[in-house]
């Protein structure tokens, strides 16, 4: 490994780099400002020049023996906050751009084949010391302050969450759950993990009953469709078109509805299967496309 020195001679240097892409974008070099880049292009770049900053400080993490110097140095060059919310960023631009990785017609021109390319490199943003249950730990503890002496916010809870690439699946309803609760409330660690739980159960409800209510179909016969092929992780056309039958369509209209369907349906089973995959399921993933 290279000296600590070089080291923070490059990282500053990537942070400079990601400062004038962003000014060269006509944005200022901030982390709420990466959703205002316009064009898959631009994002692309941005998680390239991002990628660099944070393998760069997972490097001087490595070190324990820098001075108080140097470490004000790394801080002055990008500030944690600053990181953890770029962090937060980069993870929501790269899932997106990975989502049309492999989807025909996903990114349109040459930034095709740069995004089929790129490697977001997710190991980087995944801190082995933050964790489901430190995370259940900590909202615990955003429970039990003093509403006098807030140490701190639900702004910098949330955004550890959504720095952290093993949150990706459960970031949004983390996210809600969390701004649903209040400074001295008291919960402890069981009583937010089994709060969280029921908030999570009743947003995915919800969920399924708005997708069966669009689509003219019941709530239970929906549910019990989802259900079974998370429960089996098959994918089962026949019971597709059993769900179905009910509504007595043309085959041609049948399919149309089948289609709509599961357009609606696929990013709502990739994201409750965890990673996991649905055997079957992929016709239907290209076939939303």
């Amino acid at each position: 490994m290279d000296k600590a020195p070089v080291v923070i001679g490059k990282f500053k240097q990537a942070v400079n780099d990601l400062g004038e892409f962003m000014q060269s974008q006509d944005l200022k070099a901030r982390p709420d400002q990466v959703n205002n880049l316009k064009g898959d292009d631009a994002r692309i770049q941005f998680v390239k020049r991002f990628k660099e900053v944070q393998r760069l400080q997972t490097q001087l993490d490595q070190y324990t023996d820098l001075t108080d110097e140097q470490r004000e140095e790394i801080e002055e060059a990008l500030p944690k906050e600053d990181r953890y919310a770029f962090r937060g960023a980069y993870l929501e631009t790269a899932q997106r751009l990975k989502e049309q990785q492999g989807t025909p017609g996903g990114i349109v021109g040459p930034a095709n084949l740069e995004v089929e390319q790129l490697d977001f490199e997710f190991v980087l943003f995944a801190s082995a010391l933050i964790d489901y249950d430190y995370i259940m730990k900590l909202i615990a503890k955003y429970s039990q302050q003093d509403p006098k002496k807030v140490k701190f916010s639900h702004e910098q809870l949330i955004g550890l969450i959504q720095s952290d690439a093993k949150f990706l699946d459960e970031r949004e309803e983390i996210t809600e759950y969390v701004r649903s609760l209040k400074v001295g409330e008291g919960l402890d660690e069981a009583a937010v993990q089994t709060g969280y739980e029921q908030f999570k159960a009743a947003k995915q409800a919800k969920e399924i009953e708005d997708l069966a209510q669009s689509h003219g179909l019941t709530n239970q016969s929906l549910t019990a469709f989802v259900d079974t092929i998370l429960q089996l992780m098959v994918f089962d056309g026949e019971q597709l078109t059993d769900l179905l039958a009910p509504l007595d369509l043309h085959w041609r209209e049948r399919r149309e509805r089948e289609l709509a369907l599961m357009a609606d349906l696929v990013p709502v089973l990739n994201k409750r299967a965890q990673g996991r995959v649905i055997s079957g399921l992929i016709a239907y993933e290209q076939g939303s496309a």
